[in-house]
C-alpha cells in the first residue's frame, strides 16, 4: 500500500501544488463571502468542483436561488459526464470504488488517469484509486487554509478565480508536450471557437461538448496511435 500511494504522489505533484494554490483562492472567496470553515470543507468534499465551486460562492452572493445555482453549476461542469464515460472501461473491476472514480474526475485528475501507467509492481486499480484520493485531498487542504488564511489576514481577494484557468493551461500544455497525437486537442480548440462564434459565450459549452465527443467518436478508429 505505502508503494502504492509513493508512486500515486510522485504523480500528483503538479496537482498539489496547483490545487494548494487554487483551494486556497476559494478558501479565500469562502472566507470573504462570510460563509464558515464547515460549509468551505463541506463544498470541496461533496461538490469538489473548482470552477462550479468559484460560481456557486458568486452566484449565492449575488443571491441567486440554490435551484438555479444548482443548475449553472450542473451547466459549468457538464463535460464531467463525457469524462466518465470515456474512463468506463479504465474503471472496470473497481467495484463500488468505480463510483468514486466518476465522481472525482475533476480536469487535472482526469489528465492524469487518462495517460496513467502504474509502475511495476504496484496494482493499477489501487494506483488510480490512490491518485484520484491524493488529488482529492490537496483540495480539501487549500480550501481549509484558505479560509484560515482569510480568516486571520486582511486579504484582498480581487482576482483569485483566475488560478484555477492557469492551473488548466499548465496540465494542458504538459499534456500537448507528452503526446504526438494532437488531433483531439486541435479538434476541441476548432470546435469551442466555432461554438463561441455561432452561440456565445453563455450557450457555447454544451453545444462544444456535444460536437467534440461526436467527432472523437466518429474519427476513434483512425486516430493515430500515440507511441
Amino acid at each position: 500500500m505505502k508503494q502504492t500511494v509513493r508512486a500515486a504522489f510522485r504523480a500528483t505533484i503538479p496537482v498539489l501544488m496547483g490545487y494548494l494554490a487554487i483551494g486556497i483562492a476559494f478558501g479565500l472567496m469562502m472566507d470573504s463571502a462570510g460563509y464558515s470553515l464547515l460549509l468551505t470543507v463541506l463544498m470541496s468534499v461533496t461538490i469538489y468542483a473548482g470552477a462550479g465551486q468559484y460560481l456557486g460562492v458568486s452566484l449565492l452572493v449575488a443571491g441567486v436561488s440554490p435551484v438555479q445555482t444548482a443548475l449553472m453549476t450542473l451547466l459549468v461542469n457538464f463535460r464531467h459526464m463525457f469524462y466518465g464515460l470515456s474512463m468506463l472501461e479504465k474503471f472496470r473491476g473497481m467495484g463500488l470504488r468505480k463510483l468514486y472514480m466518476i465522481f472525482s474526475l475533476t480536469d487535472e485528475t482526469y489528465a492524469l488517469l487518462a495517460s496513467a501507467q502504474a509502475p511495476e509492481g504496484v496494482p493499477e486499480k489501487d494506483y488510480y484509486l490512490a491518485i484520484a484520493l491524493l488529488d482529492h485531498s490537496y483540495w480539501i487542504a487549500g480550501s481549509a487554509i484558505g479560509f484560515l488564511l482569510g480568516s486571520a489576514l486582511s486579504i484582498n481577494t480581487t482576482g483569485v478565480d483566475f488560478a484555477m484557468t492557469a492551473l488548466f493551461v499548465v496540465i494542458a500544455v504538459g499534456q500537448w508536450r507528452g503526446t504526438k497525437n494532437h488531433l483531439p486537442a486541435a479538434l476541441g480548440a476548432a470546435v469551442t471557437l466555432v461554438s463561441l462564434q455561432l452561440v456565445g459565450k453563455e450557450n457555447m459549452l454544451i453545444l462544444s461538448l456535444v460536437v467534440i465527443a461526436a467527432l472523437l467518436l466518429a474519427l476513434q478508429r483512425r486516430m493515430p496511435a500515440d507511441e
